[in-house]
């Protein structure tokens, strides 16, 4: 028999809350720029502009709530920002009808290869090390890149970075909300926030029949569902395994893929598991305990709904919170996982492990590009690569893990 669970309001911490709140907040401070770009790359009216963004925040809210409160697993469900990236340059000669049909069988394909098994059992093969260092090689990055704040904001940045640090000494576990106020308090103080009159506005939903055409099926449908899976949905699955959880990948996966088949004809180019936003809600910033770290995910979507329903006001006030804050928040947010992947990649492993790990960690710091894959999918088939070529036969053997079976 399994322990009854203890319900929702008892597991509530308002560090988990903050956690969930930040991963949204980075979501749309930074790649919802790309999005933006993505639908006029399209063309779209402003009611189409309106109904893209609703599709995207909605999925997202829905999918975070419903999988962390069903798995009690902080999963954060985010845009696929590499795939927005994508569209930018691929939608060019393609009508929006064209776009949502394509958008709608990259879903469905993703959801089928979430549904079989076979996506999760492809990557358990994947030696553990290289699994962390994949994500260390997404983290440090973005830890690293926030430094640049101090040339443009020294008093935001150092406001920030000060108070986490004295606050990781006298109050650990509301560290990061400490940086927060604070940050956004000299954000203020200095003027930073520029000068914005958003209106209260509900989003709303535009259907658009879908149109599938062949070569949007293979310019925009294939890549999109390709860099989704390899790019956003692997590192994420990775997350979650180097935090110590073992997530049902069929579940997961076909259930948010699912979801943005639902929306596709809403303008939902795609949605997936988070990576480096889900890292702030996954991590010992969190909680403390493991297993309370979920309400970041129930944080975290309800932030999507609201945004979703409230898109006119709460998406400019996100807006308008200056780069350099956002940055910073979100590099202290993300030192405890960053550590956690770095000594997983690196610590304790024999040579042959270790050069697979590093190979892993350089190639995806790289930020390499090929046929419009990033790096984090070519890392890990770098380092999955290193590993076979270096290790005997009978070591390969013994890693397989047993977190997931074959798929039937």
């Amino acid at each position: 028999m399994t322990a009854p669970r203890t319900p929702v309001w008892r597991d509530i911490s308002l560090s988990a809350v903050i956690a969930g709140f930040l991963s949204a907040l980075i979501n749309f401070a930074g790649p919802f720029l790309i999005v933006l770009e993505a639908t006029r790359a399209v063309g779209l009216s402003e009611a189409q502009t309106a109904s893209w963004v609703w599709a995207l925040c909605i999925g997202n809210g829905v999918c975070s709530i419903a999988l962390s409160l069903f798995t009690r697993i902080p999963v954060i469900v985010a845009w696929s920002t590499p795939g927005a990236a994508l569209l930018i340059a691929s939608l060019g000669g393609f009508s929006f009808a064209e776009a949502v049909g394509a958008f709608l069988v990259a879903s469905v394909a993703a959801a089928a290869v979430g549904f079989t098994g076979w996506f999760g059992w492809l990557l358990a093969r994947v030696p553990t090390a290289v699994l962390q260092a994949l994500l260390a090689g997404i983290l440090v990055p973005f830890v690293v890149s926030a430094a640049g704040a101090f040339a443009s904001a020294p008093l935001i940045a150092g406001s920030i970075v000060i108070t986490f640090f004295l606050g990781k000494r006298f109050f650990d576990r509301y560290a990061v909300l400490g940086a927060l106020v604070v940050g956004l308090l000299v954000t203020w103080g200095t003027g930073s926030f520029p000068d914005v009159r958003p209106s209260l506005t509900l989003g709303g939903p535009v259907f658009t029949m879908p149109e599938f055409t062949l070569p949007a099926l293979i310019s925009v449908a294939l890549p999109l569902f390709i860099v989704t899976m390899a790019s956003q949905n692997a590192p994420g699955l990775a997350l979650l395994h180097s935090q110590g959880y073992a997530p049902n990948d069929r579940l997961i996966v076909g259930s948010i893929s699912s979801v943005s088949a639902a929306l596709a004809p809403f303008g939902c180019h795609g949605i997936n598991l988070g990576a480096i936003t889900a890292a702030i809600a996954l991590g010992p910033e969190s909680h403390p305990d493991q297993r309370k770290r979920y309400v970041a995910g129930l944080a975290g979507g309800l932030t999507y709904l609201i945004v979703g329903t409230f898109g006119g006001l709460l998406v400019v006030g996100f807006q308008a919170i200056p780069s350099e804050t956002v940055s910073v928040l979100a590099a202290v947010a993300l030192l405890g996982s960053a550590l956690t992947a770095l000594r997983g990649a690196m610590v304790g492993n024999d040579a042959r492990t270790g050069l697979a790990a590093l190979t892993t960690l350089t190639v995806t710091m790289s930020g390499v590009v090929l046929f419009s894959v990033g790096s984090a999918f070519w890392a890990l088939i770098a380092g999955s690569l290193v590993y076979l070529v270096l290790a005997p036969q009978r070591a390969v053997t013994d890693h397989v893990p047993e977190r997931a079976a074959r798929p039937h």
